[in-house]
């Protein structure tokens, strides 16, 4: 993974790196550092897309559910 591959997955995923420092438990500066003085672990594309498929995920449960209200 690279730069803007890293940085492009955050903006999918409507993070920043403090957020997935918390999201994740990673310290944010290990989290900043990668890129620079450390690469991009190997896990982090599958947190990620892992991430922004559950968020895809939940959005389409609010919205049968919403519909689903709707219809009663």
């Amino acid at each position: 993974m690279n730069k803007q591959e890293f940085q492009a997955l955050l903006k999918k995923a409507g993070i920043n790196k403090k957020e997935l420092s918390e999201i994740s438990g990673i310290p944010y500066p290990t989290v900043n550092a990668w890129g620079s003085r450390t690469p991009y672990p190997p896990y982090i594309d599958f947190l990620l897309k892992n991430y922004i498929k559950s968020k895809i995920y939940e959005d389409i449960k609010d919205r049968i559910l919403e519909i689903e209200k709707i219809s009663k």
